[in-house]
């Protein structure tokens, strides 16, 4: 992050003090909260948000108008669309794009110009940073943490690769040919939840802030999720959640609300992944899917996967055996963990 400013002769070391960052012993971590202090800083001080890292400055409020065009988007996929539109505009040296592969969706990210050495450290960063910015973004645009599955670097390993797990995904592999992030193609579908009043509150502190933001080691969401999970078939409620997490209610709903998410949000999108799943992939009765879930009653089934899908579970359920028979499963194996 420090190299643009360094291939410009700037001092970095006013920047790093001002933040309250150290960086005399290279095996030190270094706060989150810093971070992305620092991250706000150098754009101020560059008048650049790609920190002089590429072949034309990233003006300031760049990171404000690709989230605005993001937003009136009916579903990711197509805010992810004009995020690749915007970004050619005034990121060209890297092109996005989305794509749908069967089950799987592919964001990926090339180069339209060499950024330097494949294991130029500034090189590396500059795909880390727009894979982040990309994520974090398309996470609070849907309300919920959304899990890579793998992502391909267009570089060697780099010596802080372990982290990747904690930071992208634990399937993370490298040398390819460009960046390639995959994930559940069905998470495209899912609507854009934010409004303006909310795009107010995520824009304070921003786009340093993003970089607090989905870390996989942060997130509030896979632990209620793994909650849920273990506690099946009991429905758990949000105050034995929080007993179990060591915290209140109250903590609860205010740590998930910072990740753009909920308890109730968590629990219908975990019973509907499941309920899909199954009835994609088991014989099992909708009655016997139904208690599995924790519903009291399969009525209540009915009424919750009509609200998620628009049609019953059963008539889901011939739908999904018509498309097996043409050689297609339209979801994935049911959810682990993470």
């Amino acid at each position: 992050m420090l190299a643009g400013l360094e291939r410009l002769g700037r001092d970095p070391a006013p920047l790093l003090t001002a933040a309250g960052i150290d960086l005399s012993d290279p095996a030190q971590r270094i706060p989150v909260d810093r971070y992305a202090a620092l991250y706000n800083r150098i754009i101020a001080a560059l008048g650049d948000e790609g920190f002089g890292l590429f072949s034309q400055p990233m003006r300031p409020g760049s990171f404000e108008f690709l989230c605005r065009g993001m937003l009136g988007a009916p579903t990711l996929a197509e805010a992810l669309e004009r995020a690749g539109r915007f970004l050619r505009l005034v990121l060209p040296d890297l092109q996005v794009t989305v794509r749908r592969q069967g089950d799987t969706a592919h964001l990926q990210i090339a180069e339209t110009r060499p950024l330097g050495p494949r294991d130029d450290p500034a090189r590396v960063f500059a795909f880390e940073w727009l894979l982040r910015l990309l994520h974090s973004v398309a996470c609070w645009l849907v309300g919920r943490g959304l899990a890579l599955e793998a992502v391909s670097f267009p570089y060697a390993r780099p010596p802080h690769a372990d982290d990747y797990a904690l930071v992208y995904t634990e399937h993370s592999a490298f040398e390819a040919p460009r960046l390639d992030a995959r994930l559940r193609a069905n998470l495209l579908d899912l609507p854009i939840r934010r409004d303006e009043a909310a795009l107010a509150a995520f824009l304070d502190g921003a786009p340093g802030k993003i970089s607090m933001l989905y870390r996989r080691d942060r997130e509030l969401v896979f632990r209620v999720r793994d909650l849920l999970r273990d506690a099946l078939p009991a429905a758990l409620t949000v105050t034995e959640a929080a007993d179990r997490l060591h915290m209140s209610p109250r903590t609860l709903h205010r740590r998930l609300e910072e990740e753009g998410s909920g308890f109730r949000m968590i629990k219908d999108a975990f019973r509907r992944d499941i309920a899909l799943s199954r009835l994609t992939k088991t014989r099992h009765s909708v009655a016997r899917i139904a208690a599995d879930l924790g519903y009291a009653d399969t009525s209540a089934f009915y009424r919750a996967f009509v609200a998620w899908t628009g049609q019953a579970p059963d008539r889901f359920r011939r739908q999904v055996q018509a498309s097996a028979e043409g050689g297609t499963t339209p979801f994935p194996p049911e959810p682990g963990a993470h």
